[in-house]
């Protein structure tokens, strides 16, 4: 006898979660001129500036999880939109450095307030931004994020399962 259709997997959820997630700060954020990605960018700008720090566009990549290329990329358009400044690292040539503009700032801290909204209404499912559950929920992510994933080679010898 079946047992049914199974559930979703962890897998599943986890990407409808972010696509819904992506979809409502893009929405949220469009009347500023900025896209999920764009923010992603401005507000981690926004914070290294907090903490001193004046990253380079790899620096920026690795600490949002976006390519290279595509935050060269995304750092370009900003710049146009007159929201970014980008100069060369004078300790290293071929670095690129990344600063909020003052209209940079200023749509930063709007587009802050904003995604703080959206992600109090994500969270009250869980009891809200500082409830335990939230808390909880906030550092499984973080060990997904941290634990390393590595995809299998097509038709390695190592790979479990695999048919000839």
């Amino acid at each position: 006898m079946s047992k049914g259709t199974p559930g979703p997997t962890p897998g599943f959820l986890v990407w409808r979660l972010a696509n819904k997630w992506r979809v409502a700060v893009d929405r949220a954020l469009a009347p500023l001129g900025l896209t999920h990605a764009q923010y992603s960018l401005v507000a981690s700008l926004h914070g290294m500036r907090g903490a001193g720090e004046r990253p380079s566009q790899r620096r920026l990549a690795d600490h949002t999880g976006l390519e290279a290329l595509y935050v060269s990329k995304l750092a370009r358009a900003l710049e146009s939109a007159g929201l970014i400044e980008r100069t060369r690292d004078p300790r290293d040539p071929r670095a690129v450095q990344l600063a909020l503009t003052e209209q940079g700032q200023a749509v930063t801290q709007q587009a802050v307030e904003v995604v703080q909204q959206l992600l109090e209404q994500l969270l009250e499912p869980l009891g809200g931004l500082d409830a335990p559950r939230t808390q909880a929920f906030t550092d499984e992510l973080t060990a997904l994020l941290d634990a390393p994933l590595v995809p299998p080679v097509p038709n390695d010898q190592n790979t479990k399962g695999t048919s000839p």
